[in-house]
């Protein structure tokens, strides 16, 4: 099989893959399979390795087979017939239906270049895989540059083949997950302290406000009431909360009889500005510079405990299972769990020392927590 020339290959030939042909001289190299066919992508001519998986003991031949060199049975993994699979094979290694075609081939490690760039013309031809999801690692695909200052915030809003994320430059941008690239650019008139979404909402907090998107009808709208920045918001028993920086809570509920988010309440209590916030069960919890944390009833919108075993910020928040996590710049992760009484205390504290993004710390140490 020959492939075109183009940009990518230049003049060079890719030769086919039935391997040396009959009654070539053999060798001690064509009793081994050829390492690069296995991975795709060989392309010397003659090649002196066997472009075949070597056969089974005791092999009874089939129709559509043929007997190479020294026995071996051989099959063209580009053409129909020959194998289980039949009719050619795709960019897997796989025939129709998920066969392999009896040669096992090793799929690329990698997705296609040209593809993340946007730029692929082999399509489904194309000998690497068109997706990102390659490993059960965690690997580096590509970045998403444009932003020209610090990223503030991301939203994956769910089902959605779209990225966001805003950030202290004043922008959101919209990233398509498929190539990687930025497909819109949203100025907000302001630097972006959070960002989240919930079903067809995008929710962006800025200075003195929280900007609302409707993804699917397009629909904008401006919440006002924040006294400065906006660092966090959380979503609850059917209302938006937002935590600003003259230390208010400040709660939104969406009318069907308007089609708008109306205010419903503001929460006070911490005496400096309110940086972390999550929903867990029916209750609020809200982490401040004033170095505590304070759990709030979803039901009546009350504080009905005051944290404060922090010595300094407490940056970020997690309920996992029937836990509160609490980071804090005092470089401790706290684990919190209820007493007989209802409630939290603390049952675990773990040390960082040198902390550099305490933001993360919970996300980053969380499997080494031992309670």
């Amino acid at each position: 099989m020959d492939f075109e020339a183009d940009g990518r290959f230049g003049n060079k030939r890719v030769h086919n893959r039935l391997g040396p042909a009959p009654g070539a001289a053999s060798s001690s190299s064509s009793t081994k399979v050829c390492i690069h066919w296995r991975a795709g992508r060989c392309n010397r001519f003659p090649c002196p390795f066997l472009h075949s998986e070597l056969p089974e003991a005791a092999t009874t031949k089939r129709p559509n087979q043929r007997d190479g060199p020294g026995g071996h049975v051989w099959r063209n993994p580009n053409s129909g017939g020959g194998g289980r699979g039949g009719g050619g094979f795709n960019k897997w290694g796989r025939g129709p239906g998920g066969t392999d075609g009896g040669v096992r081939h090793k799929v690329p490690d990698r997705p296609c270049k040209f593809f993340l760039a946007g730029d692929c013309t082999y399509g489904e031809k194309c000998r690497y895989p068109h997706t990102y999801c390659m490993s059960n690692s965690i690997t580096l695909l590509t970045p998403l540059q444009g932003h020209e200052k610090v990223v503030t915030g991301i939203a994956l809003p769910t089902g959605s083949d779209k990225l966001y994320s805003g950030s202290k430059d004043g922008t959101v941008r919209l990233w398509d997950c498929q190539t990687g690239q930025c497909a819109g650019v949203l100025p907000v008139g302001g630097e972006v302290g959070c960002m989240i979404s919930e079903g067809p909402w995008l929710f962006v907090g800025i200075p003195d406000a929280v900007k609302v998107w409707n993804m699917q009808t397009q629909a904008e709208m401006n919440l006002t009431g924040p006294t400065g920045q906006v660092y966090a918001l959380a979503i609850g028993n059917e209302l938006l909360f937002a935590a600003t920086q003259d230390g208010r809570i400040l709660a939104w509920r969406f009318s069907t009889v308007t089609n708008c988010f109306e205010p419903a309440a503001s929460l006070t209590g911490h005496q400096l500005a309110v940086v972390s916030l999550i929903v867990g069960g029916m209750r609020l919890y809200s982490g401040s510079m004033d170095k505590t944390i304070r759990v709030w009833d979803l039901a009546t919108l009350q504080c009905i405990q005051t944290l404060s075993d922090h010595t300094n910020v407490v940056m970020s928040l997690l309920c996992w299972d029937q836990f509160l996590l609490s980071c804090s710049l005092d470089q401790t992760i706290k684990v919190w769990a209820a007493t007989e009484s209802g409630n939290l205390e603390v049952t675990y504290t773990h040390k960082e020392e040198n902390v550099c993004a305490p933001k993360l710390l919970y996300s980053c140490h969380v499997a080494r927590l031992q309670f």
